[in-house]
């Protein structure tokens, strides 16, 4: 017990240290060539979603949250597992938009900077479906979008049978730089079956995985813009059932609802 409570006042500290909230966790240094240990987890075995570590997520303007709604209908926790949910807006008279979907994100409740996150869940397919897996900063510490960087730890479109795992910056986006290094993998995946998706993220590069496989690596590279990497600050989580978009392709509304199913988050450092 002294052990563990040592431990605990010493990551307290650190973020103290750091003048960081409480909500955000700093691998200390050193610590990534070390065992993981689990950190936070959420098996989502209530009746409803545990506020003080998620949040629905808003509606906005950008293909991937255009549709995102704080209905009921969208939202379903049983048997130990969430339900996110694209569905055909039932009522347009309100809230013209024809669809609405479901999504979560952890933003100013729980933050990471360094670790492993394994997120398993069984995907659903429709026509315009883009159920995502994925990570923003929490701090501002570059300016606005992109320069804090993306995570995409999983993105399935459709009724494909791979997954893209990317990682997305200033570098990448602006200064179009997405060889040096390659910024995207894909991976093959059954989406109909619960499947582990996640990363294992390091002060030198992201390690994207599949059950437990690594399948794609994006390093820090010396010697570029210092714009390529972002990923030294702390990271929220975000899973979302999106609908749409440029690059998903027109929803087809005769395929809806389609739904994710969440069966448990684990994050280690």
């Amino acid at each position: 017990m002294l052990l563990g409570l040592s431990a605990i006042a010493c990551h307290t500290n650190k973020r103290l240290a750091n003048h960081l909230p409480a909500h955000i966790y700093i691998q200390q240094e050193g610590r990534e060539n070390k065992a993981w240990k689990l950190i936070w987890s959420e098996d989502f075995n209530g009746t409803k979603l545990d506020t003080t570590k998620w949040s629905r997520i808003p509606a906005g303007t950008a293909d991937w949250n255009r549709h995102m709604s704080q209905d009921d209908r969208c939202f379903r926790m049983e048997h130990g597992k969430l339900y996110l949910l694209g569905i055909n807006n039932p009522d347009t008279t309100y809230d013209k938009r024809p669809f609405l979907t479901g999504g979560i994100w952890s933003k100013g409740k729980f933050a990471f900077q360094y670790g492993r996150v394994e997120i398993k869940a069984k995907l659903g397919s429709a026509q315009g479906a883009w159920p995502a897996m994925w990570m923003l900063a929490e701090l501002d510490k570059y300016g606005k979008y992109p320069r804090n960087g993306e995570i995409d730890i999983m993105e399935h479109l459709n009724f494909d049978n791979i997954i893209y795992q990317t990682t997305h910056s200033y570098y990448t986006l602006d200064l179009g730089e997405k060889k040096n290094p390659p910024h995207h993998g894909t991976a093959s995946v059954d989406a109909g079956v619960f499947n582990v998706y996640g990363i294992s993220w390091y002060p030198d590069k992201i390690v994207f995985q599949l059950n437990g496989k690594d399948t794609f690596t994006y390093p820090r590279m010396k010697g570029v813009d210092p714009s390529q990497w972002p990923y030294d600050q702390p990271f929220y989580l975000l899973i979302d059932q999106q609908l749409g978009g440029s690059w998903v392709g027109k929803v087809q509304k005769e395929q809806l609802p389609v739904e994710m199913v969440v069966d448990w988050v684990k994050v280690y450092q």
